[in-house]
């Protein structure tokens, strides 16, 4: 029978408000609040209706992706937050409550994608799920989250924040929020396709700096085993993420809003490379360091994210 002998928040340690994680719960209280449902999709209906037959295909498989990508990323964030929590680590624990909830408010704003503007409720879009993406999100997304039910060890957790943070959500999470702005923002169209997804980015931001510590963090308390854990993971998963992308595009004889394939695959590179950067740091920083490096990955992303919304990625 699970019982406390203490708590953390009424013990001489008291709660850390220098812990990166905590800082990035203060900023999901300000910045996290926007709401789905309020966000006007009347001109985006209207835009819809003037797209070709070509376009509104290439939206909805980016928008069914994303669809499906988040349900997952939902369904599957629960184990991590409970060895979090079961770690004692409530720094950690109060900022993945708010990284659950963001994920959630993402689901709900690509169904009203899908239904409000693009009026295919109830049809099945699972045939825009190519081999990559079934194989990352069908299988290696919830085998490696799921796995730390019963095994918490340092690969599984190592394995399971590159899977979800690394690969999902600083590989193709980054990259589909940058053809969705390529292709309705400097067209000047979907306005609240471009404000939801503005806010998902910011939401994103924070969700792939926790990761980038997450994994820091292992590293400083496990050393090289920990590194080698995430290089393996990385290594492994990195083709598959780029899989995703290629087939994506290559469904298409030319890109339906003009986004050749390989600046798509050259943004998708340089997200990934730019956070394995990070974590080699890691290796030799202490945990002050680190906290450091949490924040700063944290402000990068969000300048990567304004730019991106800007239009000057």
């Amino acid at each position: 029978m699970k019982t406390h002998e203490t708590f953390l928040t009424t013990s001489a340690r008291g709660l850390n408000h220098n812990h990166p994680a905590l800082k990035m719960f203060q900023k999901a209280k300000r910045l996290g609040t926007w709401d789905p449902m309020a966000i006007d999709l009347s001109q985006d209906i209207e835009d819809w209706k003037q797209a070709d037959p070509i376009q509104r295909d290439a939206f909805l498989r980016l928008v069914s992706m994303f669809q499906a990508g988040e349900e997952s990323v939902t369904l599957d964030l629960l184990p991590l937050i409970q060895v979090v929590a079961s770690e004692g680590r409530i720094e950690e624990e109060m900022f993945l409550t708010s990284f659950l909830w963001e994920e959630a408010k993402h689901v709900e704003f690509m169904s009203r994608l899908l239904g409000e503007v693009a009026g295919v409720s109830g049809e099945d879009l699972s045939r825009y799920h190519t081999p990559s993406y079934r194989a990352l999100f069908y299988e290696a997304l919830p085998q490696a989250m799921h796995r730390l039910t019963y095994d918490t060890s340092l690969v599984a957790q190592a394995e399971a924040s590159v899977t979800y943070n690394m690969i999902v959500e600083g590989v193709l999470a980054e990259t589909g929020y940058y053809a969705f702005f390529r292709s309705c923002k400097e067209r000047g169209i979907m306005p609240g396709l471009v404000k939801g997804i503005g806010k998902m980015m910011q939401d994103e931001s924070r969700h792939i700096a926790f990761g980038v510590y997450f994994l820091s963090r292992l590293i400083h308390e496990h050393g090289d085993p920990a590194w080698e854990a995430i290089q393996n993971r990385m290594n492994e998963l990195l083709p598959v993420a780029m899989g995703v992308v290629q087939e994506g595009m290559e469904a298409y004889e030319e890109p339906p809003f003009g986004i050749p394939l390989e600046e798509m695959m050259a943004y998708a590179i340089n997200q990934y490379t730019r956070r394995e950067n990070r974590l080699a740091r890691a290796r030799n920083l202490s945990l002050e360091q680190l906290y450091d490096e949490a924040e700063a990955e944290e402000r990068e992303s969000a300048q990567i994210t304004s730019a991106v919304i800007g239009g000057s990625a």
